[in-house]
């Protein structure tokens, strides 16, 4: 789910984050909504306004923004996150998301090691979110492991959101379109579209699913901005989302 807060600036100072038409929207993350569905009205209204510093997916239209976590990259047409193998220094926790919820990748490697590298970590952090969101807490290790700064902050918020209005998820997100640039050695923007038409709101005491239609609203932009650590790991440390971006839709 999305975190990111349409006031968050993922690009290197004056250097634009991508050199892409994807960055001519406005980003957000954190809107008032969990996936491609809205959150109850009252909870929406008081959503949209304390995620405007949010992780990954808020905005200033309630109906519109949301989710972010990570998972995986591959050479294939779509992919699961990787997971973390014996010999990395890193030590990178494992993240497995719950049955009946899948991230999937499309297209996730350039061939480039360098840009994969950042790719595998950005995707990883996506599924951290949502495996936040469906355990219904805010201090999961992968968490905390792959968002640092304004988007830690913003993310721990944007679970609680979902904690608070009593929702999780259930589904399939389909990330694809990733777009990567180097800044340096330690730094690099990231921006992908995520397509939400197959995940839906589950309300966490009865079980119940909301199946409401899909619609522009169930498309996501993306625009992040990663870190590289001292342990090697891409963190994800500021970034926006735009809910229903035309850039998209499909």
């Amino acid at each position: 789910m999305s975190a990111f807060s349409t006031k968050f600036a993922l690009a290197k100072p004056v250097t634009p984050l991508l050199p892409s038409d994807l960055l001519t929207h406005t980003l957000s993350h954190g809107e008032s909504t969990v996936k491609r569905r809205s959150l109850p009205v009252a909870t929406t209204v008081a959503a949209t306004a304390a995620l405007l510093l949010t992780a990954c997916g808020g905005g200033d239209d309630a109906s519109k923004d949301e989710k972010i976590a990570g998972a995986d990259t591959g050479s294939s047409s779509s992919a699961a996150a990787p997971s973390p193998t014996a010999s990395d220094p890193a030590n990178r926790p494992e993240i497995t998301l719950p049955k009946g919820v899948e991230d999937v990748f499309e297209k996730w490697e350039t061939g480039d090691p360098a840009k994969d590298a950042v790719l595998s970590d950005a995707a990883r952090a996506q599924t951290a979110m949502n495996d936040a969101i469906t355990q219904g807490k805010t201090d999961t290790p992968g968490l905390t492991f792959y968002y640092q700064g304004k988007a830690l902050t913003t993310s721990v918020k944007w679970v609680q959101k979902w904690l608070d209005a009593g929702i999780t998820y259930t589904g399939t997100t389909r990330y694809f379109d990733p777009k990567v640039e180097l800044f340096d050695a330690k730094s690099a923007g990231v921006s992908f579209c995520a397509d939400e038409t197959k995940a839906y709101n589950k309300d966490r005491k009865t079980g119940k699913v909301d199946k409401s239609p899909a619609s522009d609203d169930s498309y996501v932009l993306y625009n992040t901005r990663l870190e590289k650590n001292e342990q090697g790991v891409w963190q994800t440390t500021d970034g926006t989302s735009v809910r229903g971006s035309e850039t998209c839709v499909q």
